[in-house]
């Protein structure tokens, strides 16, 4: 027997059944636990009741005593001489008499009980026929109570095993590739909390391999032109007249794969371990004007300008340097495609349940098709995939992920002019 529903069933069944069965079997069997009881008392009373009435009036006497006690309870009654022959009828009720004797209450259809009288001179003997008989020895009442036991053991059984039948089928699924599988329980007890970590498992496992296969296709997708371009500077080391440029150029893109290289542990570091954000309260107001006025200097250097405007102190709970690296790779991606002459406008505002930050620049904007793109990772609008304008597609993916990490959401749109980049986080 291997299914565990069946193992829990048959072992609450039969300890239902077996205390059902030791108990009516205690009831009916052994006498001492019934002599003190008011039908125990009734039946030695009747018993000598017959005696009486046989040795006062004789068999005539003694037929009208049983003819009561047949009219009161419903069953045979006989009184019997010490070998078991009927006082009235001169009938042989030995066999009566064993059965009744050794407790044999319910044999084929009649129930008997016998005792003998005080002087062990009598048998008395009452035989209940038919349904009284069943009835007797296990009343509808009892049966209609094992049949409800018996529902209420299959109820749990079928409650205690249904939450490991599905963590089975989503392990079942995860097992065959399927890393989306979860048991989805909602159950508070141990086998809930059970399904929940298989759950939390198989999400941690999704991202590390999810990762590890984006980390492999993206590293030697971005990696391929700059290494291109590293053996064509080498060469050009080697052979060419200006050796100073073409060591600049190397130096340059060396630059670019270790920038490239830092963003992409950085997102994958995001992505595989929720568990380290570290949780700190944090001056949002004070963090994004820090990250302003280093943006400023770039945005200076390109001939544009970074203006903040937040009017109250905001206070959040969050990882300080992920909400940093947010905040700036958005501030940083509006900044770089800023006109010159242009603002990039970043606002910080707070309702009753969400802070907002908000980030605008006056630039081209981003096509309607690619507006849900922008925060994928390596994805860049096709006529600013130049590396002297672009980069390398990983600033708002980091942000985007940093953002979902503290519970909150990443949105762009355009604003015509310019492109309106919204981060909402939890107040």
């Amino acid at each position: 027997m291997r299914s565990l529903f069946a193992k829990i069933l048959l072992w609450l069944l039969a300890t239902v059944v077996t205390a059902f069965v030791s108990f009516s079997v205690i009831e009916a069997r052994f006498d001492d636990a019934m002599r003190h009881a008011p039908m125990a008392r009734a039946f030695r009373f009747q018993a000598r009741e017959a005696r009486e009435a046989y040795e006062t009036g004789g068999p005539k006497a003694l037929r009208w005593d049983l003819d009561r006690v047949k009219e009161i309870f419903q069953a045979d009654a006989m009184l019997t001489d010490e070998k078991g022959r009927d006082l009235v009828t001169g009938e042989d009720h030995s066999d009566l008499i064993r059965a009744g004797r050794w407790g044999e209450f319910l044999r084929r259809d009649r129930s008997v009980i016998a005792r003998r009288s005080e002087n062990g001179r009598y048998w008395f003997i009452l035989s209940i026929r038919g349904e009284e008989a069943a009835r007797a020895f296990v009343p509808p009442e009892q049966l209609f109570v094992l049949g409800a036991v018996l529902l209420l053991c299959y109820l749990l059984a079928w409650y205690l095993t249904a939450p490991l039948r599905k963590v089975e089928a989503a392990i079942e699924k995860f097992g065959q590739g399927d890393f989306s599988a979860r048991a989805h329980s909602t159950r508070r007890d141990e086998l809930g909390q059970l399904a929940r970590t298989f759950d939390q498992m198989a999400e941690r496992i999704q991202n590390l391999m999810a990762a590890e296969r984006r980390l492999l296709l993206d590293i030697s997708h971005e990696l391929r032109s700059p290494l291109a371009r590293l053996g064509v500077s080498i060469e050009l080391a080697r052979t060419g007249a200006n050796r100073e440029a073409a060591l600049d150029r190397i130096q340059k893109e060396s630059d670019r794969l270790n920038t490239l290289v830092g963003q992409l542990l950085q997102t994958t570091r995001a992505e595989v371990d929720p568990g380290a954000l570290r949780a700190q309260a944090v001056r949002l107001d004070e963090l994004l004007a820090d990250v302003v006025n280093d943006g400023a200097v770039e945005a200076a250097a390109r001939g544009s300008t970074v203006h903040f405007d937040a009017p109250d102190p905001v206070t959040i709970s969050g990882d300080a340097e992920l909400l940093r690296r947010a905040s700036e790779n958005v501030i940083r991606n509006a900044i770089r495609y800023a006109p010159p002459e242009t603002s990039i406008e970043v606002k910080l505002a707070r309702d009753s349940s969400a802070v907002h930050i908000s980030v605008r620049d006056y630039g081209p904007g981003v096509p309607e098709e690619a507006l849900d793109r922008i925060f994928d990772p390596f994805f860049r609008v096709e006529q600013d995939r130049n590396r002297t304008v672009g980069g390398v597609g990983l600033g708002l993916a980091i942000a985007r992920r940093a953002v979902e990490l503290h519970k909150g959401k990443l949105r762009a749109r355009n604003a015509h002019p310019g492109l309106l980049v919204e981060m909402e986080l939890p107040a």
